[in-house]
């Protein structure tokens, strides 16, 4: 950058200093002409060095432009790095507040504004200032009446930009808005695609993009339209000042008191200035977008973090006993989604939490992974409580299959080495056998090759957990977290899945969501949850036999299935 200011201000000078020579070499011709003896040596010199002064000038004002886009893709680079590592310490709840196509505008929208903005102003803006004195002052040595009259138009174009800019930075701030809101309702599209067509509501997203797409329009036309109106009354005023330093000007070499060649560098002069007056005032209708996209950026960056997400100097304790204790935790502007919540899971031990949906099991999984922090009480692991051990280090310890697969682009074999790249072949293939993955990759094309896109296309839902859950088996962490780990397979492919979860299980501390009552049998606790409280707990016998509320559950599990399957007969 500074490399970039230097080359800025050569260029600057050697603008500005060549006029003078160029009106010298007028005056030597007008002189030849005059006394019928022209100075050939005198003149020739003149041009050269007139000539050479554009020449380096061309060159110094290249050299800028290479340093300067340089500088700001480095500086573009940061940013992008800044807010991808903010992205990882944000918490859970922002993106529950925030749309993902307001969140990726601000990461690439607003980074490329400001981009193609500072590209322009950090060496235009020094230049201009640069042209700007520097013609003043040469104005002023050739005749200081003229430049009185130049100087008249400072006032009418510092009102017309003030003016202006009033008007553009309200109108930049709402194009870059709807702008993310429109990434928004793409996004949108994009993900429920399938549910769209289904419900047949094509033409209603139709009409909610098409009207975020219309208020795009409209707020960037005005935007361009305020920021439009700069150039052109600029052009105007000089060339009202360009009119009058010309009268006046002929007037003065008619008197004597000027030279002709003088006018001219003067005429040259009073341009260099009236432009640099025109490029700012164009300039501050790039420095309101830029302002505009810059406080959504800063405003991601400065979002508030996890109050622990810095902690962490504790090491991960090699115990695997997990306490939760009278732990209270509510989501933004809701209730509290668990209450007083105690309970301890032992190391080696397989409990499960069972209950209505919204019972609050999954903020359970949210809060022992650190997904949140609770509003009260306190979660230990092994006696150390869970705030003062790093997440990275916290989750490392932790095999999770969440109810909703994620799969990220790439082989269906890398997604199951994702949490053991360094697995070797022998240990991939076994995981994927014991998942169940291998019965069903085997009959693709490419089998382990087989290129995932979208989310895992085009596995269904039921192969995409199912490899999920190879992945958590590959990662052979010593505690594992199961939400609904079933959730999306047939009943034949479940009892698989848990006779090969069984063997996984053993010996290692298991937190185990479920829907389905079947798969928690052999649990050796069972938590039941209702309104974010553990209203029951104890073995699957002992529950039943209690006849309180997991017998209700359980009966309307299993009698809502006997009744398909008497329906499901006679239907046959």
């Amino acid at each position: 950058m500074v490399g970039a200011v230097i080359a800025t201000c050569v260029f600057s000078g050697l603008n500005v200093a060549a006029p003078k020579y160029l009106g010298d070499a007028t005056d030597v011709v007008v002189a030849g002409v005059l006394r019928v003896g022209l100075d050939e040596g005198r003149l020739g010199l003149l041009l050269v060095l007139v000539a050479s002064m554009y020449i380096l000038a061309s060159l110094f004002n290249w050299v800028q432009g290479v340093l300067t886009a340089r500088s700001v893709q480095g500086l573009m680079h940061g940013l992008r790095g800044a807010l991808e590592e903010k992205l990882h310490r944000l918490p859970s709840t922002y993106f529950q507040g925030t749309s993902r196509g307001d969140v990726l505008s601000r990461a690439t929208n607003d980074v490329d504004n400001i981009a193609q903005a500072l590209n322009q102003l950090l060496t235009q803006l020094i230049m201009s200032v640069l042209m700007l004195s520097g013609s003043l002052a040469m104005m002023l040595w050739i005749s200081p009446l003229l430049a009185v009259i130049a100087l008249a138009t400072v006032p009418v174009s510092t009102l017309i930009t003030v003016l202006v800019t009033r008007r553009s930075q309200a109108n930049y701030a709402r194009q870059w808005k709807e702008t993310g809101e429109l990434n928004s309702h793409v996004e949108e599209f994009v993900t429920g695609h399938e549910v769209i067509k289904a419900f047949g509501q094509q033409g209603r997203a139709a009409g909610v993009f098409a009207r975020s797409n219309d208020r795009l329009e409209w707020a960037a036309a005005r935007a361009q339209f305020s920021a439009g109106m700069v150039q052109p009354l600029m052009a105007l005023v000089s060339n009202l000042n360009y009119i009058a330093v010309a009268v006046v000007g002929a007037f003065q070499v008619m008197a004597g008191a000027m030279t002709i060649g003088g006018i001219q560098a003067f005429i040259q002069f009073s341009r260099l200035f009236t432009q640099p007056v025109g490029q700012i005032g164009g300039m501050l209708s790039l420095i309101q977008s830029c302002v505009a996209s810059a406080a959504r950026v800063f405003a991601l960056l400065d979002a508030g973090e996890d109050p622990g997400e810095r902690q962490g100097d504790e090491a991960v304790p090699a115990d695997g006993r997990i306490v939760f204790e009278d732990v209270t935790f509510a989501y933004a502007g809701a209730g509290p989604a668990v209450a007083n919540l105690s309970f301890t899971a032992e190391p080696g031990q397989s409990v499960a939490i069972v209950g209505h949906t919204g019972a609050g099991k999954s903020t359970v999984v949210n809060l022992l992974l650190r997904f949140c922090e609770p509003d009260s009480g306190r979660i230990t692991l092994g006696g150390v409580e869970l705030g003062a051990i790093a997440r990275d280090r916290l989750r490392a310890r932790f095999g999770v299959v969440l109810q909703d697969t994620w799969l990220f682009g790439g082989t269906i074999r890398d997604n199951i080495a994702y949490g053991n790249p360094e697995a070797p072949e022998e240990a991939i293939m076994a995981a994927a056998e014991a998942s169940h993955v291998d019965r069903f990759v085997r009959s693709l094309p490419d089998g382990y090759a087989t290129v995932l896109e979208n989310g895992g296309d085009p596995l269904s839902e039921g192969q995409r957990q199912l490899i999920s859950i190879a992945r958590a088996q590959l990662a052979r962490r010593d505690i594992l977290v199961l939400d609904e780990a079933t959730s999306s397979v047939d009943s034949r492919t479940e009892l698989l899945i848990r006779q090969a979860m069984e063997r996984l299980l053993r010996g290692r501390t298991s937190l185990v969501i479920a829907h389905r009552l079947s798969t928690v049998r052999n649990a050796d606790l069972i938590l039941v949850m209702d309104h974010g409280r553990i209203v029951e707990q104890g073995t699957h016998q002992g529950l039943l036999a209690a006849n309180g509320y997991y017998t209700r559950l359980y009966n309307a599990q299993f009698t809502s299935r006997k009744d398909r399957a008497v329906a499901l007969e006679a239907g046959s």
